[in-house]
């Protein structure tokens, strides 16, 4: 660490008695930060941020009113079939308001034939015998409801099956999960399938494996398999499974019974739903859920008990084992995932904060027609939109990766042109910034990187091309296409590049589908998705669109390098490792396609991407650009797009993604869809009760500056071009062709390495590191110091002020100027200081260390 900051790059090399000047000045800027601290950082330092501010209770629904009845959730068959069999009851409210409440557990439950079947506290129906029975439930008001329920076949011992009922027990009680059992090579010599996707194999492990020691058919109550889980005799993974339980008298009982797997002809699962599918709640209430499985004999049955729950936002809602989900006390929408063998359904609770919206700003694109809408669903009021230097600062930033310079801020702030921001906006997607930013955004995504100095020729060409495409407008669907379907070399079509980098078809066809779908399928390659309705079948249909895909030497390559892309010919197809099916070319969700062996498979694929009944391409490029310019997906992760992570707002994307394929997938009109809205307008200052709002966009999230534009806006408010190896002076950080460029300013804020598709890699976590560098790094001191840099260029400009020269630096800086206790404040610092270079250089330190510079707002 020391090093690092004794070591200068090469635009500042000094001697040392200049090096002896730079650490003396260091020492007095902590010195003046210690005696001046939280006035400089206060008032020199800008604006502080209001990141999360206090929200007032929730009104929430408001008053209910008068209950006036009561009712059960209907789902599912009224029969109970055999003594496993169980039945969840919820009793929801209905009050005079037009609210409804789950009162499930707070009803007193009553039997007219007790011998049949009995209710617990819970809403747990148990049978008994057969018969009919009806079940009374009964608020403390009086009202109450009825519900008949059939029991059947309990005296009877109907057969356990082992994949419908014993393995989702292992599922439920974290047995088979990747950190037990579920391990590739096991725990503790038992092994069991990745959450149960492969149950013939946990029969074998749990019946056969080792002469069945796991099983004792002669007391099924001494069987390793419980005693161990029942931490009756010791077990790595503690107390799991309580004796007596529901789980503990299914797993006695197919024991009992043999341990029999099952027939042939048994029923399999088809589908799973759960009741209810949506409801309003208050935040820290409750809500009892019941999930039916659906069979393909016809069947249905109750599962609430032995399926798997989880919030998809632990912050906003938590459930039980037993399917009773709490909310928090944060607005918004949230998820809770209930997953049963390959199955997933999705409850999804609606969380008011109850505020009455009276004003909101003008409706400028379809953006702010489904945000306000949803903000005034939830009750939550927008913040004020956001004063005009803000607005260039974080636009200049978004689009163009940079600053706005100081000239272009005063003259923007004082133009009274009221379609000023709509021009911005067009003037900046125009600029050579624009290409120059995006291009280093997709480059990364797409690999474009430098393992040595024989790449460039390569990484250099992709950019270039990359970047040429945004200049030119290029339909996204046609960027896709020049990349998936390259042919030939990086010399005559660039794009192939990328089929160097991610040279085999599982890379190709796990990166397409987490870049431009969305979708992140790496799990099906060796199991069922557990969140999502992939198979291993799904992940070998999609990989076979590039199983043809050649690679061979081209005449301009280097040390025998494979980069001529070309299609081999032949069927195309992908085989299964588990169960040898060759499986041909298959979009997700989609039929499989009969290609002609002399056709590529991949202008099959694009075909299928850009078709516009595609449920996923559209829609992953629409939230991957609003988590650029909002800093969080519609949904979060932007790559992450499954039915158990749904979108906060699922009109606003539909729309987004309606719009960008009625432009014919233009990329400059979705962004001005976005930036010309009030919703991207809006300050980042929360009012009194939207700071816990975190997925709603009812203000601006602030987020710091990426490395490359905060390297480059030190840079251009400093006054001292970025020089690195290998392209001409002043080229930004922003417009670097690929990774090689070694910067441990870059490193240390997250510059990612370009080694995945996903926008993960570029790390935004503060750090120690970042602090020490900001304050005392030689790197930041050089360019404070630096002849020909601002500080200097301020001291020998004697025409002006030192007001005016202050005014100047915060329009460099901040992007407006200083308000009046800010200007007066530093002024009592400059005027009477008679060394004004170090004045100068101190405001400009003090600048680049206040989150206003920092972050983007």
């Amino acid at each position: 660490m020391t090093q690092r900051h004794v070591t200068q790059p090469s635009s500042f090399n000094r001697k040392p008695e200049a090096c002896a000047s730079v650490r003396h000045s260091r020492s007095a800027r902590l010195r003046l930060a210690v005696k001046r601290g939280i006035a400089t950082l206060l008032l020199i330092c800008g604006t502080a941020l209001t990141l999360n501010a206090a929200s007032p209770n929730f009104p929430g629904l408001g008053a209910p009113g008068d209950l006036t009845a009561i009712e059960y959730e209907q789902a599912g068959e009224p029969v109970l079939r055999g003594k496993n069999a169980r039945r969840q009851l919820v009793v929801t409210g209905k009050y005079s308001s037009g609210q409804s409440h789950d009162l499930s557990h707070s009803v007193a439950y009553s039997v007219d034939n007790p011998g049949i079947l009995q209710v617990d506290e819970t809403g747990l129906v148990t049978p008994l015998s057969d018969g009919e029975a009806t079940i009374t439930a009964r608020d403390a008001s009086g009202k109450e409801t009825q519900l008949k329920l059939t029991v059947d076949r309990c005296n009877e011992q109907l057969p356990v099956n082992f994949k419908n009922e014993i393995v989702p027990i292992f599922t439920k009680l974290g047995c088979n999960t990747g950190t037990c059992h579920g391990k590739s090579d096991g725990q503790n010599g038992f092994k069991l399938s990745l959450l149960g996707f492969y149950p013939d194999d946990d029969y074998d492990y749990l019946v056969k494996e080792d002469r069945g020691r796991r099983i004792f058919h002669a007391d099924p109550e001494y069987s390793l398999l419980l005693t161990k889980s029942s931490n009756k005799l010791p077990h790595g993974g503690g107390h799991r499974l309580a004796p007596g339980s529901y789980e503990w008298q299914l797993i006695t009982s197919w024991i009992e019974q043999g341990t029999p797997y099952g027939e042939e002809d048994d029923p399999t699962i088809d589908r799973i739903e759960v009741f209810p599918k949506t409801r309003t709640m208050n935040a820290d209430t409750k809500q009892q859920l019941i999930v039916i499985a659906h069979y393909s004999d016809g069947t249905t049955r109750d599962i609430t008990r032995i399926a798997t729950y989880g919030s998809n936002d632990a912050k906003m809602a938590a459930s039980t084992t037993t399917g009773l989900v709490t909310t928090l006390d944060i607005p918004g929408d949230v998820a809770t995932m209930v997953r049963f063998q390959s199955q997933v359904a999705v409850f999804r609770a609606n969380i008011p904060l109850g505020v009455e919206v009276n004003s909101l700003p003008p409706e400028r694109t379809l953006v702010d027609k489904h945000i306000f809408a949803k903000l005034k669903k939830l009750g939550i009021p927008p913040s004020e939109l956001c004063d005009d230097a803000t607005f260039i600062r974080r636009t200049a930033s978004d689009i163009a990766g940079r600053l706005p310079t100081g000239e272009e801020a005063r003259t923007f702030i004082e133009d009274k042109d009221p379609n000023k921001r709509d021009k911005l906006i067009d003037d900046l997607l125009n600029s050579p910034g624009y290409a120059g930013y995006f291009a280093n955004k997709w480059a990364n995504v797409l690999r474009n990187r430098r393992v040595n100095n024989n790449d460039i020729p390569y990484t250099f060409r992709f950019h270039a091309w990359i970047r040429r495409a945004f200049q030119k407008n290029m339909p996204y669907d046609h960027f896709v296409r020049n990349v998936l379907a390259a042919s030939g070399d990086p010399e005559s079509h660039p794009p192939s590049a990328w089929f160097k980098v991610v040279s085999t078809s599982t890379a190709q066809m796990e990166d397409t589908s987490q870049l431009f779908l969305g979708l992140r399928i790496q799990c099906a390659r060796c199991h069922h998705h557990p969140f999502e309705k992939w198979s291993q079948n799904d992940y070998y249909g999609f990989e076979a669109f590039f199983k043809q895909v050649g690679l061979k030497q081209s005449k301009f390559a280097l040390n025998n390098v494979r980069d001529f892309v070309y299609h081999r010919g032949g069927a195309a197809v992908s085989q299964n490792p588990r169960t040898g099916e060759n499986l041909k070319p298959t979009g997700l969700g989609g039929e499989p396609l009969d290609i002609p062996a002399y056709e590529d498979p991949r202008h099959h694929l694009v075909d299928w991407m850009s078709a516009p009944d595609n449920p996923f391409f559209a829609r992953a490029l629409a939230n991957r650009y609003w988590k650029h310019f909002f800093g969080r997906g519609i949904v979060d992760p932007e790559d992450d797009m499954r039915v158990t992570n749904p979108p906060s707002n699922p009109e606003l994307l539909d729309a987004l993604a309606d719009q960008f394929i009625k432009s014919k997938f233009d990329l400059k009109d979705l962004i001005r869809q976005i930036c010309r809205s009030s919703t991207y307008q809006l300050s980042s200052e929360a009012n009194e009760y939207n700071g816990r709002d975190e997925q709603n966009f009812s203000s601006f999230y602030p987020r710091r500056l990426n490395a490359e534009s905060l390297y480059d806006a030190i840079n251009q408010v400093a006054g001292v071009p970025a020089r690195f190896n290998g392209v001409p002076v002043g080229t930004r950080a922003t417009q670097l062709p690929d990774n090689g460029f070694n910067d441990y300013f870059l490193q240390v804020f997250g510059k990612p390495e370009a080694q995945s598709a996903c926008e993960c890699e570029r790390s935004a976590e503060a750090n120690l590191a970042q602090s020490l560098h900001l304050l005392n790094s030689t790197d930041i001191q050089g360019r404070l110091s630096n002849g020909n840099g601002r500080a200097r260029q301020l001291v020998q400009n004697e025409e002006l002020t030192d007001a005016q020269k202050v005014t100047e630096l915060y329009y460099w800086g901040y992007s407006r100027p200083p308000r009046d206790e800010e200007l007066k404040f530093v002024l009592s610092y400059i005027e009477p200081n008679e060394n004004k270079q170090q004045a100068y250089e101190d405001l400009l330190w003090a600048i680049f260390n206040t989150k206003e510079f920092l972050f983007v707002r």
